[in-house]
């Protein structure tokens, strides 16, 4: 497919948003969703199908933004998608890794939405950022923990394999955290391709390699 011939639309993740979850992408060669502050994962994928169901589009999707991506993207003409670490635990159950994780970050929010916050940090900012709690920090990181304490979890959304047959499907991980690349894993069984960044974290998406491996994956869409 020659070069624009579809839109671009680039989905940020929990952390930056918007042009800026994106840094090494054209900032006028697509279109950068910002979603709304305390929007539902529902509510972000009717907000793409509402706005991309025209042209078709090749979407971009990192971490929590893949699961509206896949939600949405029947109801979208996708010429392709480009999950960067997606954070699509739902099509991963009964994984070890991935039920672990689950089960640390339930038990963390119980305790937040019990108005416990500096226990739920304690529990989630090793599991998420490394390090141990510390009572010293706790003035500088409340902010942190309270936004952390409200972001919507990326499981429990139905999430299945079958949402993206047939949907050319590129996954880049970076080759750091046991449970996106089992996510990947799971989508390479359903027929997507993988490109490991290795040493990229989990923004793979800043990788030297990305573009090249993204330019690829584009040339042989039709």
């Amino acid at each position: 497919m020659a070069d624009m011939a579809f839109r671009r639309v680039f989905l940020h993740g929990a952390g930056r948003r918007g042009a800026d979850a994106w840094p090494h992408a054209d900032p006028a060669g697509g279109d950068f969703v910002t979603f709304a502050e305390g929007s539902s994962v529902a509510g972000q994928a009717e907000s793409l199908v509402r706005h991309f169901s025209g042209d078709p589009a090749l979407v971009f999707a990192h971490s929590i933004g893949a699961v509206p991506a896949v939600l949405a993207a029947r109801r979208l003409r996708v010429a392709g998608l480009v999950l960067v670490e997606p954070a699509l635990y739902d099509i991963a159950r009964g994984h070890e890794a991935i039920e672990r994780h689950i089960a640390i970050v339930t038990e963390a929010r119980t305790l937040s939405e019990s108005g416990d916050l500096r226990g739920f940090w304690a529990i989630l900012r090793p599991l998420m950022f490394g390090g141990p709690y510390d009572a010293a920090a706790w003035e500088k990181e409340q902010r942190v923990a309270e936004r952390w304490a409200r972001t919507n979890l990326p499981w429990g959304h139905g999430v299945r394999p079958e949402m993206l047959a047939g949907i050319r499907t590129l996954v880049v991980t970076g080759g750091w955290n046991e449970e996106y690349e089992t996510i990947a894993k799971a989508l390479v069984s359903g027929g997507a391709e993988h490109v490991i960044a290795d040493g990229a974290g989990h923004r793979a998406q800043d990788a030297e390699g990305f573009a090249p491996a993204v330019h690829e994956f584009e040339s042989t869409l039709t």
